[in-house]
């Protein structure tokens, strides 16, 4: 029997799976938008995006919009390769 895989403990948070998922569907998304479909508080997405961010799995914008500021999160190709590695080794666990 073949050893199962790492899971990526990135992207083993809920909230940072989650994240990494809609931005996988959306490709860049809003700050409110994540946080809307999420159900996380700001302090804690925030925290969370930074993580992200840092491991280069997305690229955090910030602009302005009618003088508010915006921030604006688009997944990275290093994110997309993390998401599909992550999904692969799951599928090992199933046993699919």
């Amino acid at each position: 029997m073949n050893a199962f895989r790492e899971l990526d403990p990135l992207l083993h948070s809920q909230l940072r799976l989650s994240i990494i998922s809609l931005l996988i569907s959306v490709k860049s998304a809003e700050f409110n938008f994540l946080l809307e479909k999420t159900g996380a508080t700001r302090g804690n997405i925030s925290v969370q995006l930074k993580k992200l961010e840092e491991a280069g799995y997305i690229e955090i914008i910030k602009s302005f919009r009618d003088n508010y500021p915006l921030t604006t999160c688009r997944i990275t190709p290093a994110g997309v390769e993390a998401f599909e590695k992550y999904v692969d080794a799951l599928k090992d666990y199933l046993g699919k």
